[in-house]
């Protein structure tokens, strides 16, 4: 695994004292305007922000020691230990990330890779399209004997081409729990921290685990999900709208809200939280992946729900 880049202490505590103050919600329009400058003055404080960032979203919000009165109204003793730890927590971020999930800098040397919220497509050498979802990093390994796509992070949709290799070489997409195999088809594939998830939308592949001898063949309208020692229960029928992020398009049936602002946040920068009392609501609709904001502002408007951002980067979802 790549180490990340150094981004210098200094500019980790500059991060900090934003993170903090952006918490607390209470930037003026001016302040918010110099935090955007801040974050634009250099690669080295995009990076410092991108750390910050990374970190908040790994620990699924603001880390234990910084919640409740350490974001809200901090007396002047307060903000500065709250600062203290969060500076001490974003410098250790690689080692506090090993802890949950691959680190994101090894994606940034990856030979194609998706920003968060952008998507890409391409035709390979080989005539295969391939798009690539948010947040994804994919690195080409074609050879005299075989096609193959290492699936470092994030989610792509694969139509193998017609190989013009005089020579039959299989293509392969390699994840970190083992390797799916084309057989002339159409398939989604998504990587998460300890398991594949594989849809067929045409043809056929073939699963085969890291750690396990046997293979699983998909067609067409199945789906799997595997680790490194096998299947993670049963093939399943593939969901029809699994795709539609390609056209970026989410659609929710009758799914609780807080699950649909999971899947909006693999799209947008910052932090997206739903309030606890809204945990059992039930949201359904094809909701804009690619607009964030707008689907938002649609849920706002259609269910008893209130936007609390205190920024961009900063949102929660909070009863009416």
């Amino acid at each position: 695994m790549n180490t990340p880049p150094a981004v210098d202490p200094a500019l980790i505590g500059e991060a900090a004292d934003w993170l903090v103050r952006l918490g607390q919600g209470n930037l003026c329009a001016t302040e918010q305007l110099d935090f955007e400058r801040w974050r634009n003055r250099s690669p080295a404080h995009a990076a410092a922000w991108r750390r910050a960032e990374s970190v908040m979203q790994t620990f699924g919000a603001v880390p234990q020691g910084l919640r409740g009165a350490a974001l809200h109204g901090l007396e002047k003793n307060d903000r500065r230990r709250a600062l203290s730890r969060l500076a001490v927590l974003l410098a250790a971020a690689p080692a506090a990330w090993m802890l949950y999930r691959e680190l994101p800098w090894q994606n940034w040397s990856a030979d194609i890779r998706t920003a968060t919220g952008e998507q890409k497509r391409m035709t390979l050498a080989d005539g295969t399209e391939l798009v690539l979802n948010t947040a994804s990093a994919v690195n080409l390994v074609f050879s005299a004997s075989e096609r193959r796509l290492r699936l470092l992070a994030g989610e792509i949709m694969v139509t193998t081409g017609k190989d013009p290799s005089p020579h039959y070489r299989p293509f392969i997409v390699e994840t970190a729990q083992g390797t799916v195999r084309a057989l002339g088809t159409r398939f989604t594939m998504r990587q998460e921290s300890q398991q594949t998830q594989v849809a067929v939308l045409a043809d056929t592949v073939e699963i085969k685990p890291l750690h396990a001898d046997r293979t699983t063949r998909l067609t067409a309208g199945q789906s799997a999900v595997f680790g490194s020692d096998g299947l993670a229960g049963e093939v399943r029928a593939a969901d029809p709208a699994a795709a539609l992020w390609e056209r970026g398009l989410f659609l929710a049936q009758n799914l609780p809200l807080p699950v649909l602002l999971r899947e909006m946040g693999r799209y947008r920068s910052g932090i997206l939280r739903c309030h606890p009392q809204l945990a059992t609501l039930r949201v359904s609709g094809a909701f804009s992946v690619m607009d964030s904001d707008a689907t938002l502002r649609l849920l706002e408007r259609t269910l008893p729900v209130h936007i609390n951002a205190r920024t961009r980067y900063w949102v929660t979802l909070e009863p009416a």
